[in-house]
């Protein structure tokens, strides 16, 4: 039996949070960022046509659309209308996975036996629409690779439905940077061979791929020639990813301790990176000296960032340490987890910060987690456990 998968993304979704609330915005080239030296989050359909697009420095996006409007965002409307439409489509679906704050995977295999898969997702996408306010697109085919390429082409709004025998149609005349794993480095890579376009990468001997490209390269075939058996994994498989230091002696060092906790951020935010994760729940724990235990916890916008969860982390930490006494242990705990890579959800992000993240988690995947650290976290040297 063909498996039958869904990709579910809300349109241009932090612009459609913005003119939900208010309708003024509606047909304005809208931009979310930051300052002047921030990046485009995410900007509307008329805002695109002038070539505008995420990640873009906020000064280019103007230069190319000087009429557009930019407004910094609001990330708690945000998550809070992404928790509405997880919930809308929880309660329909069989198995979701949440692959960020705007994108869903769903796994409707064998639901053809008592409606129309498209027809079930059609209702679906219109009851998310209906109960939420939000646009929605989706593509339905037969693994998790088509149906996210067949929804990116099917935007806005799209509605798209690619059967097995029209995998390989779908995908052969589409560039390569359509593949969810081709970034400018292997695109600009396989384009000085001449390999542009999915049908040609297809064609390719895959062991020639491999060495081309390395470990990468037969995934990346497989993609080309419409493969992929990756499950539909529920969001909630993995609820937190946690941290805890316990002192050799009872200390009272502020510094020292605010270091330890920044140390202890970076470690758990490279690991938030690495395995697609973002987190928004930030957990703070102490252990006094006479063994009492106490935690605080708040809530945040998406994110898997250094410098938005250290501040999140010292800000409990300032609320939570009252009483004055030694402390004997201090822990970290990260919750409210989906699958998403590093989101530009951050709107005092500049161009900069982002290089630096990536140029950063680069050396610490080939060179190992203490080959770079930040100065505010190096005190992080002695031992401490990692709880699972």
């Amino acid at each position: 039996m063909a498996r039958a998968i869904v990709h579910m993304d809300l349109d241009t979704f932090f612009v459609s949070c913005e003119r939900l609330t208010n309708s003024k915005l509606n047909g304005l080239p809208l931009i979310i960022g930051g300052g002047e030296r921030g990046v485009v989050a995410s900007c509307s359909y008329e805002a695109r046509t002038f070539g505008v697009r995420s990640a873009m420095p906020i000064k280019m996006a103007l230069r190319l659309c000087p009429q557009a409007k930019v407004m910094k965002g609001d990330m708690e409307l945000y998550s809070k209308l992404s928790h509405d439409v997880t919930q809308v489509i929880e309660e329909k679906a069989p198995i979701v996975e949440k692959a960020s704050i705007d994108e869903f995977y769903l796994d409707i295999t064998g639901m053809d036996k008592f409606y129309g898969c498209y027809q079930w997702t059609n209702e679906l996408a219109q009851s998310v629409t209906k109960e939420t306010g939000l646009p929605i697109s989706f593509a339905l085919s037969v693994n998790k690779t088509v149906s996210k390429i067949g929804t990116g082409e099917s935007k806005p709004v799209g509605r798209l439905e690619i059967p097995e025998a029209m995998v390989q149609p779908f995908l052969n005349p589409l560039s390569i940077q359509k593949i969810p794993m081709v970034g400018d480095v292997t695109f600009q890579l396989l384009s000085r061979i001449g390999i542009r376009n999915i049908q040609t990468l297809s064609e390719m001997p895959a062991e020639v791929l491999q060495r081309m490209i390395g470990k990468n390269g037969l995934e990346l075939w497989k993609k080309a020639n419409g493969i992929d058996n990756n499950p539909v994994e529920p969001y909630t498989e993995r609820k937190s990813i946690s941290t805890e230091h316990t002192f050799i002696q009872d200390t009272i060092d502020i510094k020292n301790l605010k270091s330890i906790l920044i140390g202890m951020v970076e470690k758990l935010a490279f690991q938030l990176r690495s395995e697609e994760w973002l987190t928004s729940t930030v957990v703070i724990k102490i252990r006094y000296a006479n063994f009492d235990t106490e935690t605080k916890q708040a809530k945040i916008a998406y994110t898997s960032a250094d410098h938005t969860l250290t501040r999140a982390v010292t800000d409990l930490f300032d609320k939570l340490y009252q009483r004055r006494m030694r402390l004997r242990l201090v822990g970290i705990r990260f919750s409210g987890l989906v699958r998403g890579t590093y989101q530009i959800n951050l709107f005092e992000d500049t161009e900069e910060m982002l290089s630096l993240y990536q140029a950063m988690d680069k050396m610490k995947r080939r060179y190992g987690f203490d080959a770079i650290n930040r100065c505010a976290g190096a005190s992080l040297k002695t031992k401490h456990k990692d709880v699972p």
